[in-house]
């Protein structure tokens, strides 16, 4: 995937089902120009330090400046709608805040979740 031009906080998103999702996922989000060389396909754990726990595939997002928080809400959402197959998105900020929405939900409160992720992006936290 890209390679990370902006440092600091980033926001995580992962997706149920299989990596082909999440790759797709980070496929869509390359197109727009706003988060080009924003992405990144990393490995995290699941388990908190000291517990035992697999990895799971993330598509790490720094934020940075110029509203790549709105960006991402919208082109997420667009994503999501276009999704053949049930799949269910998280998307985390720093502080451990997160979003969680399932494709066949998603018509319902499209508004709620772009306002949502937008939060999250406002105010990352300060770890990064």
């Amino acid at each position: 995937m890209d390679t990370m031009r902006e440092t600091g906080p980033r926001l995580l998103i992962t997706t149920t089902g299989d990596l082909d999702a999440l790759r797709s996922l980070g496929d869509w989000l390359r197109h727009e120009d706003e988060l080009r060389g924003r992405l990144r396909l990393d490995r995290a754990s699941r388990a908190a330090p000291g517990e035992m726990g697999g990895v799971l595939d993330v598509l790490s997002i720094a934020l940075g400046s110029g509203g790549a928080g709105a960006v991402l809400a919208r082109s997420l959402t667009t994503w999501l709608t276009h999704r053949h197959a049930d799949v269910k998105v998280t998307v985390t900020a720093p502080d451990g805040r997160s979003v969680e929405v399932e494709a066949h939900l998603l018509h319902d409160d499209v508004p709620g979740l772009i306002r949502e992720i937008g939060r999250l992006a406002e105010d990352p936290g300060q770890q990064g």
